[in-house]
Order: C-alpha cells, then sequence, then structure tokens
C-alpha cells in the first residue's frame, strides 16, 4: 500500500515566521500546511544535506520552552516510528524540524466508527504504549500539570459532582514511576497498514506515574468517536498487558480525574458532558 501522508489546513492563527528561523543543516523551500498544536507548528518541504525532504517544523510559542525537551528525548529514541531531528536552535526561539512520517490518525481512519472498526486495533494500540513505558532515556520528571492532580472541591462542586469528593480523597496508594510520553493520544499516532507508523510530539515527555499516562491515552476526547466502550478499553489494556503491568483502580481513579478536569471546560458539549457523567457514574464507586 502506498505511503500515506497526513493533510493539514491552511493557517488558523498568526505565527512566528519559519523562513527566519536560524537553521544549520536545513533550507526551508516551502510550507505545506500549519497543524493545530500548542507551539507553532508547520509541515513543510526543504533541503537538507542536498536531499529534499518533507519535514515538521515546530517553533516554540513565548514562554514554552518544551520543544528542547522534545528534540532531546527524540535525539535518544532509535525505531522507524520516532521522528528522526534534522535541526533545531534554542535562541531567540527553540525550535526543531523533525523528519515527517508516514500514516494517518485513527480518527482519520475509522471516522464515524460506526462498524467499530477502531477495535482491530486497540491492542496494538496498548502494546505500543506499554514498549514506550519501558525505555530508559536520559530525561527529567515530567513538569508539573494541574491534571496530575485531584479535582479541587470547587470545581466538583460548580460541576454538581461534590459526590465524588469522597472518591477523590483517596486516590491511588503508589504507582510506578517509568518514562512517560505525556501526551499518548490520537492525535500524536499515527497508522498506516493497521500497524503504527509514528509516535509524535514528546514535548510532555519524562519520567512519572505509569498508570496516569495509560489514562490520559484511554480517556474520551470531544468529538472522539473510537475508545467510548468497554470492550475498546479492554482490548486497549490487553495490549498494555503483553508487555507491562499496570493497576486498574488506579487507571480508573486517574481517567475520572481527566474527565473532571475535562467537564469544566467541555460541559457546554451536550453529548460529551452526558457521556463523562455516565462513565463518572458507573466507574467512581
Amino acid at each position: 500500500m502506498m505511503s500515506r501522508q497526513m493533510i493539514h489546513q491552511e493557517k488558523w492563527r498568526e505565527t512566528c515566521d519559519p523562513f527566519l528561523l536560524p537553521y544549520r543543516r536545513f533550507r526551508l523551500t516551502e510550507i505545506l500546511g500549519y497543524p493545530h498544536a500548542r507551539n507553532d507548528v508547520f509541515h513543510a518541504k526543504g533541503i537538507c544535506d542536498g536531499q529534499e525532504l518533507l519535514v515538521y517544523i515546530k517553533a516554540a510559542r513565548p514562554g514554552n520552552r518544551a520543544v528542547a525537551n522534545d528534540v532531546a528525548i527524540l535525539s535518544q529514541l532509535n525505531a522507524p516510528c520516532f521522528p528522526k531531528v534534522i535541526d533545531s536552535g534554542d535562541e531567540p526561539t527553540p525550535f526543531s524540524v523533525t523528519a515527517a512520517l508516514p500514516g494517518l490518525r485513527l480518527s482519520t481512519i475509522v471516522g464515524a466508527n460506526e462498524d467499530m472498526a477502531s477495535l482491530s486495533y486497540m491492542e496494538e494500540y496498548g502494546a505500543a504504549l506499554a514498549k514506550l513505558h519501558a525505555l530508559s532515556p536520559a530525561a527529567p520528571p515530567q513538569a508539573d500539570r494541574k491534571y496530575y492532580h485531584r479535582p479541587p472541591d470547587e470545581m466538583l462542586k460548580a460541576l454538581r459532582l461534590s459526590h465524588l469528593s469522597g472518591y477523590f480523597a483517596h486516590a491511588p496508594a503508589s504507582d510506578q514511576t517509568v518514562f512517560c510520553h505525556g501526551d499518548f493520544h490520537y492525535a500524536n499516532v499515527l497508522w498506516e497498514d493497521h500497524r503504527i507508523s509514528a509516535v509524535l510530539d514528546f514535548e510532555l515527555s519524562g519520567y512519572g506515574s505509569r498508570d496516569f499516562d495509560i489514562a490520559w491515552a484511554m480517556f474520551l476526547r470531544p468529538g472522539q468517536r473510537f475508545l467510548k466502550t468497554p470492550e475498546e478499553q479492554l482490548a486497549f489494556l490487553r495490549g498494555y498487558r503483553r508487555w507491562g503491568e499496570y493497576n486498574a483502580d488506579a487507571v480508573r481513579y486517574f481517567m475520572a480525574q481527566c474527565y473532571v478536569y475535562f467537564l469544566n471546560f467541555c460541559d457546554d458539549d451536550p453529548e460529551y458532558g452526558a457521556y463523562i457523567r455516565t462513565w463518572l457514574a458507573e466507574n467512581c464507586t
């Protein structure tokens, strides 16, 4: 099967000028698209060592220094699914240039997922995260994020979820510290021929909670049409179990934690809000 590349939309916000970045080995020739991302990201074409390449250029937005972490991690990973760093720099704007890898997001492949085609991908999905957790690159602890902490009682009250205060008061007693991707979800995983062809975006990577990293991969995002059912979630965990252990109660707790935070800013989406409230009622006992 011919390799397929992601197609990205036109410019959707003001960005830095990628032609002005201080490249050392790479020469930018053309911008092909503008992926949605926290930083300024460009799908592009250019020249390196006399070869024309398809690449992604990532330039840090003001106040975000995580691009350097992405470069440091990727420079240590040596597998076909990890993008190769072609160029990078720190001043005045941290940036990286990585080789574009083939593949499509699972959201594109399964579409509305009415036939539950996603089930045939879930074990591979979970196994990939377990294999990543077994790596041991030189990396710092993960930077702190609000999602790593129990939802405040004020938030639970505002969302009419005060009855869950007792549930969140009993965080998992222990958890394994492993190398975590930090943002392992469908937008950062590409597929080709039913296999994972690329794992992207290591900005939030570092050593942290294994079970939270699993939960972050499994909980449903707004508009997502897979990983909605217990069957899909169990298949994901079966795949993970082939390569590593996990604590099911801790994964469930951290999924609930993520759902509350997302409900806090997505409660105006009736379908998604109803899904979260049903999930919390069925799982937080």
